[in-house]
């Protein structure tokens, strides 16, 4: 076990950092605190960081190691669970936020009442409420 982790920064490779940025804004309904070219950053929580990535800009670090991030545009790559205090809100805000609705709003056999998006680059993201019930 890792004992000192002070932040998790998730990055995300994003086609359009712009248009990536400006709809997590809605999503998150706040400003990005960093927002230079090649990189935008959120805030989300005391320990946790959403940043996102040009495809391009990760492509020039990581040279010929891997396949091109833009290959994999448009499929599901990985899913930013986020635990909300009003599951609805959030789905209502991703609504309006032009998320592309995957799942509506469900009590899942793990306990959590989910519902699931997806970002202009096919992210996914899943809004929680857990039942504490059932986590003890």
């Amino acid at each position: 076990m890792i004992k000192h982790i002070n932040l998790v920064e998730t990055i995300l490779y994003v086609s359009n950092q712009d248009r990536s940025c400006k709809f997590y804004e809605k999503i998150f309904r706040k400003s990005p605190d960093l927002n230079v070219p090649g990189m935008a950053e959120f805030i989300i929580s005391e320990k946790c960081k959403l940043g996102l990535m040009p495809n391009d800009g990760i492509a020039r670090i990581l040279g010929q190691k891997t396949p091109h991030p833009a290959s994999g545009n448009g499929i599901p790559r990985c899913e930013l669970y986020f635990y909300v205090n009003d599951v609805q809100m959030e789905y209502d805000n991703a609504v309006a936020s032009g998320a592309v609705v995957i799942s509506a709003i469900a009590k899942r056999n793990w306990g959590d009442t989910v519902c699931y998006f997806a970002d202009p680059d096919g992210h996914i993201i899943a809004f929680a409420q857990e039942e504490l019930s059932v986590r003890k």
